[in-house]
């Protein structure tokens, strides 16, 4: 088989052992040789084509979003969105609604648009910015048309009465199911967190994931992540009751799809469906052989996703200090929610742990974190495992104290980076207060202590966009135009790390993805511009050209690539209007910072 030479303005490798080259070599999409085009030329003998569509380009080891939902990624964006933010997609841009009023406006437009008695599904409400809701104010702007808006955080989801009579709810049908009938309010239409995922989701999903729904979302899904340069994503917890498997496989394992899909089991529910121990494990090994282990759309492993407290978006995160109100004072109203009791999280978490599996846990509260971290050293001191890399997700809140802890364990860090982006500016009026709010997500301080951090978007929490992940770890610029957590910004090769081999590395696939590195599978992503070359403030506004994804080029339609870039321009400007400065260049790879990464990659090693 001839080997394809790609050649390119710069690779960015992301392999210290040669982090640049102008020249990659491919063939059967396994990249063979890699450095300038004399070498690799010199290297490859006769057999062999040159590619120069891309010799003006800048090339990238192909982005990777760690931890997303292609369910409710597909889901979620074919509703009517009205979030706090602009949702930019390949072909339509959903303009942020700021306020209540512009809530009920949009929703009301959206209603008057539709058949009579068809469904309204929206998602990305959030009471800090759109106010109070339950079901009468639905009834207000909607009458009787049957309405059910799902939460920013997906993690809870109200409904009207129309919905309400139309799915057969009633006070009676929703009573005596234990813990979950603590997480729902029939009365004012309001599910969360186990109250939704356990109670309601029982009536409202056949009615809301059509298979036209998904087959529609799906392929808007692809678009998208082609659109953002992504080359590999993972579902961190299949749910196989409700996930549509043969559609995954059809649609993001069709040829022309330029990444690849994993998944993961997960393991909440088996408790609540009496599945525990030793036919916990049992179930959990029947669906990764159900689904496969190969392929561009393949389960993973021996891995496995747990949940220890709510959402952060929702702000039912479990904290060691109460929730604030907006006076600053203490809100006894306000408390988190646990998704798996600690006890629970314990057991389910031991049998796994036991049985080598590694294992990711989504955590979001400082309080929650400690419960995680304590079963962690409980674990170590009674079945000690080397390189276990348990996975601690998303990250929001923590303590210096307790990220020294992680580092202990040996464990890693998955973390959102768009929480203090996103987030802190309203969680610093309501709920948290400031200080607590600008140290969401201390990457800076993982990172001080060789802790390999990676980043995920969680979509649909925040856009899958890796660029823009990396520009909110270096830049925590949020909407008001100020930095949150101005000693948490990180420079931008660990940024770029951490949406490549760090991601990969969380996954056990460090010597298949990751960097542009002999072996490896071709994945790259090519860009316009030279990361390291523009200003920091500016880092998402580069234009994605499209994926090399096993060696063949997918270029990005301009119109998406325009749509992107756009979005980005956009965030800035008003960014710069609320007043913030170009942040410091936080781009070049000191010494002493590569010494210290360069001693956590030797450490992993040895």
């Amino acid at each position: 088989m001839s080997t394809t030479v790609f050649i390119a303005r710069t690779i960015i490798t992301m392999d210290p052992d040669r982090p640049r080259a102008t020249a990659v070599a491919v063939r059967d999409g396994r990249i063979v040789a890699v450095g300038e085009v004399d070498e690799v030329v010199a290297d490859l003998g006769a057999d062999w084509v040159l590619d120069g569509a891309l010799a003006d380009r800048v090339l990238v080891a192909g982005f990777i979003d760690q931890h997303l939902h292609p369910f409710l990624g597909a889901s979620t964006l074919t509703t009517e969105v009205i979030a706090p933010e602009d949702w930019v997609l390949p072909e339509r841009v959903f303009a942020a609604a700021a306020t209540p009023d512009e809530f009920d406006e949009r929703l009301r437009a959206a209603s008057d648009a539709l058949d009579e008695g068809a469904w309204l599904f929206s998602w990305g409400y959030h009471s800090l910015w759109h106010g109070t809701l339950d079901r009468a104010r639905l009834d207000s702007v909607a009458g009787d048309r049957p309405v059910a808006i799902w939460h920013r955080s997906v993690h809870e989801w109200f409904i009207n009465s129309a919905a309400t009579e139309a799915l057969g709810i009633t006070e009676e049908s929703m009573a005596g199911l234990g813990v979950i009938s603590e997480q729902l309010d029939v009365a004012r239409g309001h599910y969360w967190e186990n109250g939704w995922m356990l109670g309601l989701g029982r009536h409202l999903l056949p009615v809301f994931l059509t298979e036209e729904r998904m087959r529609a979302g799906l392929s808007l899904l692809v678009d998208y992540l082609h659109m953002n340069g992504v080359t590999a994503i993972s579902e961190p917890g299949i749910f196989w009751g409700v996930e549509p498997w043969d559609l995954y496989r059809e649609i993001l394992g069709d040829d022309s799809v330029p990444f690849t899909s994993l998944f993961m089991v997960e393991a909440r529910t088996q408790p609540t469906r009496g599945v525990i121990g030793a036919a916990a494990l049992e179930e959990s090994r029947e669906r990764i052989a159900a689904g496969g282990i190969e392929g561009k759309v393949a389960m993973m492993d021996r891995h496995v996703k747990l949940f220890c407290d709510g959402a952060i978006v929702s702000q039912l995160m479990q904290m060691a200090d109460p929730y604030l109100d907006g006076e600053g004072n203490p809100d006894p109203d306000h408390h988190g929610e646990w998704i798996m009791e600690p006890a629970e999280l314990r057991s389910t978490f031991d049998t796994y742990w036991d049985d080598d599996w590694q294992i990711h846990i989504h955590v979001n509260g400082d309080l929650g974190l400690e419960v995680l971290v304590e079963i962690i050293e409980d674990a170590q001191r009674r079945h000690p495992r080397e390189d276990h890399r348990t996975v601690v997700v998303h990250f929001a809140n923590s303590t210096e104290e307790l990220v020294e802890r992680i580092a202990a364990t040996g464990s890693i860090v998955s973390a959102n980076p768009y929480y203090p982006v996103g987030f802190a500016d309203r969680y610093g009026e309501w709920g948290l207060g400031r200080d607590r709010a600008d140290q969401m997500v201390r990457a800076r301080s993982v990172l001080d202590r060789g802790i390999p951090l990676s980043y995920h978007s969680d979509l649909p929490i925040c856009a899958s966009d890796p660029l823009a992940m990396a520009s909110w770890g270096v830049n925590r610029i949020t909407p008001s135009g100020r930095v949150a957590g101005p000693d948490q910004r990180i420079d931008l090769h660990s940024a770029l790390r951490a949406v490549t081999i760090e991601s990969a590395f969380s996954w056990r696939l460090e010597d298949e993805l990751g960097s542009v590195s002999i072996g490896k599978r071709a994945n790259l992503t090519v860009l316009a511009e030279d990361p390291f070359e523009v200003d920091p403030t500016e880092l998402a506004s580069i234009r994605v050209l499209g994926n090399v994804f096993g060696g063949r080029w997918h270029p990005v339609p301009d119109a998406h690539a325009d749509q992107r870039v756009a979005g980005h321009v956009r965030w800035r400007t008003a960014a710069a209007a609320a007043g913030v400065e170009d942040a410091p260049h936080l781009c070049g790879c000191e010494v002493a910072e590569f010494i210290a990464r360069r001693f956590a990659e030797l450490r992993r090693v040895a």
